[in-house]
């Protein structure tokens, strides 16, 4: 399955800004951005949001006479060091060619490292674009009021079933107050994504909420005499299998270990949002939208109920602080407000 989403724009302003929200969704190099829509529906405007994100100085231009432009990434927290070809940004445009000149014109840059956008992309099969690599789809359409709706579907990460999800939590006999926990976290993740999506943010809903239901996966491996809720008990047989998952995890917290876990399976994007949910290692400034709301969401249910920060962290300080706030617990709960203001500057909605 593949994950979607829908943004509108009243103008060009907001139709920059939703190429801007892209960047914070991006995971993995190589990506091919395909766009489709008619003429003069703003693809070009989106992707100058994009561009300006990435820190490409020059003025991102429609390519249709010249067909393709090359750009380098210099935004110094988006280029990747240790791989410069990763940072080529080129732009196509196959608007004035048939199916066949559109091939010819891809295959030059069928080996970019980068980031690669393409107008017109409906000139070449969607379907071989994806078979080549990752492929993210957004489709712009425009109403007779004159306002622009960009449909996005991400072809560049795979998303475990349900039924996956079930089985892992079975399979580490995941106790019931550690899956109601995640469940709320991830319906919190659904309403801050509908939220900020209509807001004209690019959000992947499907990837957040699926990292949320296993965003604790191996919560166990980090439990502390008295750190659990009262009345909680474990059975030898779940102490036998949280032994083997320690083994296979020698030395790793619950989320290096789950994004291991789900790295192994080939869900890599997954397992990047789940890293970054704890309290030790928050998402960084550059940060996906989806870890940040994840990391957000997750200090906002205490056990399976939705409560303020102050409730969570004062309960962290009562079970983990014998009711002491150290400048450990300040620094986190500063870290947390940090991340509230980045992703709701007028305040959460709720």
């Amino acid at each position: 399955m593949y994950d979607k989403c829908t943004v509108t724009a009243q103008n060009a302003l907001e139709m920059r800004s939703i190429g801007i929200s892209l960047l914070s969704t991006l995971y993995e190099r190589p990506v091919t951005i395909a766009l489709t829509g008619e003429l003069g529906a703003g693809k070009t405007t989106l992707l100058q949001g994009l561009a300006s994100a990435l820190g490409i100085q020059d003025n991102l231009t429609s390519p249709t006479y010249a067909l393709e432009q090359r750009y380098m990434i210099t935004n110094p927290v988006r280029a990747i060091r240790e791989s410069p070809l990763q940072n080529e940004f080129i732009h196509l445009d196959l608007y004035r060619l048939t199916p066949e000149q559109s091939a010819d014109l891809l295959r030059g840059s069928e080996h970019f490292a980068g980031i690669r956008a393409i107008e017109w992309s409906d000139r070449v099969s969607l379907d071989r674009l994806i078979a080549s690599g990752h492929v993210i789809h957004l489709d712009v359409a425009e109403d007779t009021a004159g306002s622009r709706t960009v449909a996005c579907a991400f072809h560049d990460a795979a998303l475990p079933s349900d039924e996956a999800i079930a089985a892992w939590r079975h399979d580490v006999l995941l106790p019931e107050h550690i899956i109601d926990h995640c469940e709320a976290v991830a319906a919190l993740c659904g309403r801050y994504a509908e939220y900020l999506m209509r807001q004209g943010r690019i959000i992947r809903p499907q990837a957040l909420m699926r990292a949320a239901r296993v965003h604790d996966l191996f919560r166990f491996l980090d439990f502390r005499l008295g750190g659990h809720p009262s009345g909680i008990h474990h059975s030898p047989d779940h102490e036998s299998v949280w032994e083997s998952v320690r083994k296979r995890y020698p030395g790793m917290h619950h989320e290096e270990a789950c994004t291991a876990f789900l790295s192994e399976r080939e869900f890599p994007v997954l397992g990047s949002i789940v890293f970054f949910h704890g309290l030790k290692r928050p998402p960084a400034a550059d940060g996906t939208i989806e870890q940040k709301i994840l990391f957000y969401a997750d200090k906002r249910v205490m056990l399976d109920t939705v409560v303020s920060l102050e409730e969570r962290f004062a309960d962290f300080a009562e079970r983990y602080g014998n009711g002491t706030i150290s400048e450990e617990h300040k620094r986190w709960y500063a870290q947390v407000k940090d991340v509230e203001r980045q992703l709701f500057p007028d305040g959460p909605p709720f």
